[in-house]
This record gives structure tokens, sequence and C-alpha cells, in this order.
């Protein structure tokens, strides 16, 4: 019976052990941040806000989500950016792409595959007074490793280091508060 018992907790052990490295070994992307400060934490829970659209980008070969948080979906019922005002500090987006697949049940429709990257925007026109007022952040996936990484330079397209990244790009729709992304009539 000692034996059985020496056993078993030994074996209890292993398995304590094995699982505990597994939980070290798993990135917390919750730690990631790009220089300048935009943190991927001040995006917790993004993956359940609610839709504003989907897009794709033939060039890039991707399909995307962006979602918004509670204060930009208020925002846009209230008519920002089409009426003329901006959006209010706090509003954040979250754009999820991934590299599109067939739909194996619908073999017209594309859905899907594997994740690419997720992107970020805030409004704190404080904290980004020389980008508009806005922060981005682009984090690309790796699936291999199954962890997040700031963008670079050398993605498609390129990512600066910094949280003021996607300021170029954006100044084409400065008249809508630097946001491309239109909400879409339900």
């Amino acid at each position: 019976m000692k034996k059985i018992r020496m056993m078993a907790v030994a074996f209890a052990v292993i398995v304590l052990t094995v699982l505990g490295g597994l939980a070290v070994a798993q990135q917390d992307r919750y730690a990631l941040k790009v220089p300048g400060g935009l943190a991927f934490s001040e995006f917790r829970g993004y993956e359940g806000w609610q839709v504003v659209a989907t897009s794709q980008s033939p060039a890039l070969k991707l399909v995307a989500v962006i979602l918004a948080n509670p204060e930009m979906i208020e925002a846009y019922k209230a008519g920002i950016p089409d009426n003329g005002k901006p959006f209010p500090d706090g509003a954040k987006m979250a754009k999820i792409h991934w590299t599109p697949k067939m739909n194996p049940h619908f073999t017209d429709t594309t859905v899907p595959g594997t994740l690419h990257d997720v992107d970020f925007m805030v409004k704190d026109s404080k904290r980004f007074a020389d980008s508009g007022g806005w922060g981005w952040a682009v984090f690309k996936y790796d699936a291999a490793s199954d962890t997040f990484a700031p963008g670079t330079e050398a993605d498609k397209p390129p990512q600066a280091h910094d949280a003021k990244c996607g300021f170029s790009c954006h100044t084409v729709v400065k008249a809508k508060d630097y946001v491309f992304t239109e909400y879409g009539k339900r």
C-alpha cells in the first residue's frame, strides 16, 4: 500500500511539473507592448466587442473583421465621424486578419483560416497628440509557436516600431478623424 501511495504521489508531481512547464511556456500576449507604450493589455476582451465591419485585402490576400469597444460603437451610432465630430478619448478598435481558406461545406465561400495578425487603435488625444490623437499597434501572429510579436518594417504592409505606426496611412481619412472603417447600416 505504501508503495502504491508513493507511486501516486510521484505521478502527481510529474503531471504538475509538466502542466506547470506548459503554462510557463505559453506566451502572455497581454505583456506585449509596442515602443511608445501601446500595449496588447489595453485591448483585453477585444474578442467580444461588437462587429463594425468586415474587410478583405486582395493585395495582401487577407480577410478581416473590425471590432469596436462600446465607446466607439456609441460614437458611430451618434453619427461620428460623418457629423464632423471626433471620436471620444477611450474609443478603441481591433482588426483581426486571417489568411482565408475555402469553406469545405459551401465551396464558393471563404472563411477565416490561419490567424495573421491583430491590429489595434485607441483614441487618446493627450497621449497621441502628435498622431491625430490616435495610437496604433500591430501584433503579428506566429502559428508555429502560437505567439504574437509587434509588427516590423519587414512586414507587409511595413509597420513602424511605435504606437504611431498607422498615422501615415490614416492621414488620407483625416476628415473622418483618421478612421477608415464605416459603420454599416443594421
